[in-house]
């Protein structure tokens, strides 16, 4: 086994992820207490002897927990095999009420996949060392300052067994870019599966792990041996939340580390946290190793054997693929493709408007005129969820002839977001209706007759005149009249 990495300079750059996961089930992964937060909830309010660990409380695993695992193995293209195990990983952190985290370690239900990332166009595999069932700790509170200036620290044991899927990849990334462009492919493919909610606060947390080696050891096909990635010393950097977050956090800490190196200083084997508000790592300290956390096999849950269903679990049609095929079948370019397959519900929207109507329309309407207008509002297309009539409909006006384009997009689109109205409230309450012929005609000549400077213009061949006279038109059919044809027509009456 191998890992890539990026020459820079006198040194190479090697990154592994591992990536947690918050699962969306409706309780903890080893109890019945709820995962829906309140934002008004009390803290340690979600609880049970449980997921606080009292004394007698059996764990019972919770079956969803595990579909979602195998879903996700699936769209991983890993090996599941067909039984699995659980451990206690023991170590002491204080948002850990029971000091060990129930978790899987040499027997994970998923193994060996692989994520196929593009970063400037250099399409590469990124291995998938692993990814296990584990629980949440709890979430801790640091008042009056960081983690590392803090007066005070709370505990709130209400994340405590949320049921979580850890991924580890293989050190294949060569680039903090490259970790970006990762984790929001996973959360494309995460949230296309409809195990996980981005939405969610703390729902993708990362971990990276980064080494630097000498140059010299990376071959001509950009891979270095593992045994040169033993000896290295490697940083991991926890309390990484978002994308943006981890290729920050990362190009910081390579940084970092080249400077450390130049000035001739040894790095570390640490454990470093990265403090978002000053853009910087701190370190909390030295980094444990696999014997520190004392695995040992979890007596209360027998092994889990998944070979008698594993196969039954089906998985959607996942983000790349419905890509091609809308360039296949709809006729659609890349670029259009990868906007109306961002997420699920934009790709089941598309095709839904798409059934009515041709897919260049559709493809329009959806992924510039929707899409822009959402985002501007910072809105999701679920927040439109059950309005695909109105808008089939306001599709359905402007093909018929009976609204402008303009006035569709600039005036009653906007207005549906904004107010909730459908289409043709909107077009009652602004008197959008479209100008007939003979009205337009007359405004043309209203146009040419008021406006003889910019006649004269026309005929001079300047080219802003026309534009002019088709504003001047639009202003008197109170947009109601369709540019193009206003544009025809003035030009048909200034020619004549």
């Amino acid at each position: 086994m191998t890992a890539q990495a990026v020459q820079t300079d006198e040194h190479a750059v090697v990154i592994g992820l591992e990536v947690h996961v918050q699962l969306e089930t409706a309780t903890k992964i080893f109890c019945g207490c709820s995962t829906a937060a309140d934002a008004d909830e009390e803290p340690n309010s979600r609880t049970c002897p449980v997921c606080l660990g009292l004394p007698g409380a059996l764990p019972v695993l919770n079956e969803g927990a595990v579909e979602a695992a195998v879903k996700i193995g699936k769209a991983l293209s890993a090996e599941i095999p067909e039984r699995t195990t659980f451990h206690r990983k023991n170590y002491y952190y204080p948002d850990l009420p029971k000091n060990f985290q129930l978790t899987q370690y040499d027997a994970p239900i998923c193994q060996e996949g692989e994520l196929e990332i593009s970063v400037e166009g250099d399409r590469r595999e990124i291995g998938i060392t692993r990814a296990h069932l584990e629980e949440d700790p709890g979430s801790l509170q640091h008042k009056g300052g960081s983690i590392d200036t803090a007066e005070a620290t709370l505990i709130n044991y209400n994340r405590a067994g949320t049921p979580l899927v850890e991924i580890v990849t293989e050190p294949d990334f060569r680039s903090p870019a490259e970790t970006r462009a990762f984790l929001a492919k996973l959360e494309e493919v995460l949230e296309y599966l409809g195990v996980f909610d981005a939405t969610r606060d703390g729902s993708l947390r990362v971990d990276a792990n980064i080494s630097l080696v000498d140059a010299e050891e990376v071959d001509d096909a950009g891979e270095i041996d593992d045994s040169v990635l033993e000896d290295a010393n490697r940083t991991e950097v926890k309390n990484i939340s978002s994308h943006k977050a981890a290729e920050k956090a990362l190009a910081y800490e390579v940084s970092r580390q080249k400077n450390a190196v130049k000035r001739g200083r040894a790095l570390e084997t640490e454990t470093r946290h990265w403090d978002e508000s000053r853009g910087i790592t701190v370190s909390m300290r030295s980094k444990e190793s696999e014997a520190d956390y004392r695995y040992f096999r979890e007596a209360d849950l027998p092994p889990l054997e998944v070979a008698d269903w594993k196969e039954k679990i089906e998985i959607p049609e996942l983000p790349d693929a419905r890509r091609e095929r809308f360039v296949a079948e709809y006729g659609l370019d890349s670029e259009s493709a990868s906007k109306l397959t961002s997420t699920k519900e934009v790709a089941d929207f598309f095709e839904a408007v798409a059934e009515e109507f041709d897919p260049d329309v559709a493809a329009t309407w959806v992924a510039d005129n929707l899409l822009g207008e959402l985002n501007y509002r910072d809105m999701l297309i679920t927040d439109i969820e059950g309005r695909l009539d109105e808008f089939s409909r306001l599709i359905e006006l402007v093909e018929s002839d009976e609204l402008t384009v303009k006035n569709a997009e600039e005036v009653v689109l906007r207005s549906m977001l904004d107010d909730g109205d459908d289409p043709e409230t909107i077009i009652d309450r602004e008197g959008l209706g479209k100008a007939d012929d003979d009205a337009i005609a007359d405004f043309v000549t209203e146009a040419i007759d008021e406006n003889p400077d910019a006649v004269d213009d026309y005929h001079s061949g300047e080219d802003g005149a026309l534009n002019f006279l088709v504003g001047q038109v639009m202003q008197k059919s109170q947009g109601s009249a369709d540019p193009g044809s206003v544009n025809q027509l003035l030009r048909e009456e200034l020619d004549a």
